[in-house]
């Protein structure tokens, strides 16, 4: 099965390759239907080999294997998160692929298969970083994913927004990939190695972690918690959301910057865990303190948001914060509840994506207060929509409140109440957009000052508005939640998962296979109720949840300056090398 272990890359690119070359020449359902073909191939390939990685597989691509312990070759590694992340990729392409399917209007015109193979480069890019074993090329497939997700972002060139869109995002986030690659270049310096394994055995020969250990360990974690948007690299989230196709956010949000917290995990595990790397508890306070911090930042700015997509962008970064506080306290059970966690969150907030850019192609707008009761007739978007908003809040037995339960018990103490707060608040955001877009009620809110983004005047995807909503687009979201009930239901399912990431990250020592706890259900039920009662309040008092001074400034930190959020990187950097510093110099 290890030969098999370089397909789950090479089917997309080669797939894509073929669209590029033949897209002019192919009918629109022919290119579609290949994308389709192929992205499930790839799904079906990576979903085999993971249920066949007990033990791990390693794969040296060319036949490159280490020679006297030292190795310059390629290493792939097949284990269970790995091959989860690149099989959960593949299925949201193949969603976002099936969502899109023959409505979708893209340029450049005449060229059938242009979307669809940067869909196919973005799947590759996405499974080469999930499945890679060295650091470099962990970098080229990061430069990959980017550079492909900057194109999808821009599609619609002719709009002035989305080409500063996908700048922004461009500019941010390579700035993040150079911040990795110099970071990698120390630890090449010190060890001789790219292999994961191989360097984090070099930095244990050397002794303890010393000032160019922290560099690397800074730039690398910076340059991964950028492709995260964990605060304060969440900036450029936000505006790519603003101004990429709906397809498109499905994957953003839904696995690519799932895969920033994936590679902050692998990252320590298998590099700076041992004595010569960062210390526990200096990683658990970078990972805590940021995690909370990016928590409540996500939360209260998705709050005050009316443009729908900047909305769930925003959610997006709340829940990022929560998978981080969830790896930074470094205990097995809490990243068996992270990864149901990443599951169920990536089905849910796909499928939120999927019913908001609906009401773009019906209405032309992702403005909550301009699209105040127009969705009345679609009641069962309103149910789809509805039902995201409890996935989000955690309500069992969806998948989501499964993992945010586990660690919950996990992390314990007042991060539980971090769980809550950031999953009621982000939820109860949806389910005002819910009651006051599809239901109507209460008064049409009023605009909300100059720093307000609405949403309104957009143009529709399909190239005009529908009259009638395609089967595709409402069956797409359907699954993804039905996905999403799922990973919380289906029998041996977390012990699957738990049972993948204990191989990987715990030496194969198999902890207890995650279950419902009533704590966990009371959690659950609790975050899901308090939603609930903001929605409530914020549909029949508006004025008494309005958006106060103090949040005005964040308002203002979103500003849509490029040199704005370059700065805050090297913020964000310098607070990393604050918060890891004491535990590094006291090992060293």
């Amino acid at each position: 099965m290890n030969d098999l272990l370089p397909l789950v890359v090479a089917v997309p690119l080669l797939g894509a390759a073929l669209l590029v070359a033949a897209g002019r020449r192919l009918p629109r359902v022919v290119a579609e239907s290949t994308a389709c073909a192929v992205c499930a191939g790839t799904a079906g390939l990576a979903i085999t080999l993971l249920l066949n990685s007990s033990p791990p597989m390693t794969e040296w691509v060319g036949g490159w294997q280490p020679v006297n312990g030292e190795s310059v070759g390629i290493v792939l590694t097949g284990d269970g998160p790995g091959l989860g992340m690149a099989s959960l990729a593949s299925l949201l392409t193949l969603a976002a692929l099936a969502y899109s399917w023959h409505y979708f209007d893209e340029p450049p015109r005449r060229h059938a298969g242009s979307f669809p193979a940067l869909m196919l480069l973005f799947q590759g890019g996405m499974c080469g970083f999930a499945i890679a074993g060295d650091l470099f090329n962990m970098f080229v497939w990061f430069e990959l994913m980017s550079a492909v997700a900057y194109a999808l972002t821009g599609t619609r060139v002719e709009e002035a927004k989305a080409v500063q869109g996908a700048l922004t995002f461009a500019v941010v986030t390579s700035l993040g990939a150079y911040a990795m690659l110099m970071g990698l270049g120390l630890l090449y310096a010190r060890t001789g190695e790219l292999a994961m394994t191989q360097i984090g055995r070099g930095l244990d020969r050397h002794g303890g972690p010393d000032a160019l250990v922290l560099a690397g360990f800074v730039l690398v974690l910076a340059g991964l918690l950028v492709k995260a948007a964990a605060v304060p690299f969440h900036f450029w989230l936000p505006d790519a959301h603003a101004v990429a196709p709906t397809p498109v956010c499905m994957l953003l949000s839904g696995v690519m910057v799932e895969l920033g917290t994936y590679g902050v995990w692998r990252l320590y595990g298998t590099v700076f865990s041992g004595p010569g790397g960062v210390p526990a508890e200096a990683l658990t306070r970078v990972l805590v303190v940021l995690g909370v911090l990016t928590a409540v930042i996500g939360a209260v700015m998705c709050w005050y948001q009316r443009h729908l997509k900047r909305l769930l962008a925003c959610s997006t970064v709340a829940h990022t914060g929560l998978f981080l506080i969830g790896i930074g306290v470094l205990r097995p059970e809490a990243d068996d509840g992270v990864a149901l966690y990443v599951l169920g969150h990536a089905g849910v907030k796909a499928a939120l994506f999927a019913c908001t850019g609906i009401l773009l192609d019906r209405y032309g707008s992702v403005d909550e207060h301009a699209l105040h009761g127009r969705a009345r007739r679609l009641r069962g978007l309103a149910v789809l929509y509805a039902a995201g908003a409890l996935g989000l809040a955690g309500l069992p037995p969806f998948g989501t409140a499964l993992g945010k339960s586990v660690t919950e018990e996990a992390v314990g103490g007042p991060l539980t109440l971090v769980y809550v707060a950031a999953s009621a608040v982000t939820a109860g955001a949806v389910l005002r957009v819910a009651a006051r877009v599809f239901l109507g009620l209460g008064p049409k809110p009023p605009d909300q000052g100059e720093y307000e983004t609405t949403g309104s005047g957009e143009q529709p995807e399909t190239g005009h508005r529908i009259s009638r909503v395609p089967g595709p687009m409402t069956v797409v979201p359907t699954v993804l939640l039905a996905a999403a009930l799922a990973v919380g239901v289906a029998p041996g399912f977390a012990g699957v998962v738990a049972h993948g990431m204990s191989e990987a990250g715990s030496g194969g020592v198999v902890v207890a296979t995650p279950q419902w706890t009533l704590p966990g259900v009371l959690l659950g039920l609790a975050s899901t109720l308090l939603a609930l009662g903001l929605a409530a309040v914020a549909v029949t008092r508006p004025k008494l949840l309005a958006a106060p001074d103090w949040a005005l400034p964040l308002r203002r930190l979103q500003s849509g300056h490029v040199g704005d959020y370059v700065a805050w990187v090297l913020v964000g950097a310098a607070l990393l090398g604050a918060l890891a510093l004491p535990g590094v110099s006291g090992g060293g």
